[in-house]
């Protein structure tokens, strides 16, 4: 992962990697593709490299791959 310093508060442009994350444009933030929450840089751990989608946590990001069809509806 690579270092950033927060840019204020304004949401980064980040490129989503296998395991790790590139952050294309700094900022404190980016926004969880399911439920809009925000998400500090400092403690994104969720998302998906084929859509390139952030996730606040593991509920979320599992929700993602069935809204994708990835996964059985349960």
């Amino acid at each position: 992962m690579n270092r950033f310093e927060p840019s204020g508060d304004r949401e980064a442009k980040v490129r989503y990697l296998d395991g790790d994350f590139q952050i294309v444009l700094p900022g404190s933030h980016v926004v969880c593709a399911v439920t809009g929450r925000v998400i500090p840089m400092e403690e994104l751990r969720y998302w998906s490299v084929a859509r390139q989608e952030p996730y606040i946590d593991a509920a979320a990001a599992f929700e993602a791959e069935k809204r994708a069809g990835a996964l059985p509806n349960q």
